[in-house]
């Protein structure tokens, strides 16, 4: 397989799965707003999905809050995916420390989702992070050295 395929791979499956998370964030999300009769989506102007926090239950807002961790550290993940994937130089610890961030971003989805213990999220959290330094700092020695 190309190095350019392998390193691409990951990011689409993550990729992948934050649009299987923002579907379930629908799921969720759409009904409890029907149901909950302080909201009426003719009259509301204005506002952020997090002021949903003040009406729906955490189990729903879970969802929408792992959403947007999707959107915030896998941001780096995905530059420096790319950059390997320009390069069309992607070494197999950076294919497997690739494979493992998004093993851990969706441990640590299923995590925040269905239980939110923060102590387990933070552990699963930091995990992941060291993948992506690692894989940052490879992409460094590879552009720089």
């Amino acid at each position: 397989m190309p190095q350019t395929v392998a390193a691409l791979q990951p990011v689409v499956a993550l990729l992948l799965w934050t649009s299987i998370v923002w579907i379930w964030m629908y799921a969720l999300r759409i009904p409890a707003i029907v149901a909950d009769k302080r909201l009426d989506s003719k009259t509301w102007v204005g506002g952020t999905g997090k002021q949903l926090d003040d009406y729906l239950p955490p189990k729903v807002q879970w969802v929408a809050h792992n959403y947007n961790h999707l959107h915030e550290a896998p941001i780096g993940f995905y530059a420096v995916m790319l950059i390997f994937a320009v390069l069309g130089d992607a070494p197999s610890i950076v294919v497997t420390l690739a494979w493992t961030y998004v093993a851990l971003r969706v441990i640590h989805s299923l995590v925040q989702i269905l239980w939110n213990k923060v102590t387990v999220r933070f552990g699963i959290f930091a995990l992941s992070s060291l993948c992506l330094i690692a894989l940052i700092l490879l992409a460094a020695l590879r552009l720089f050295a």
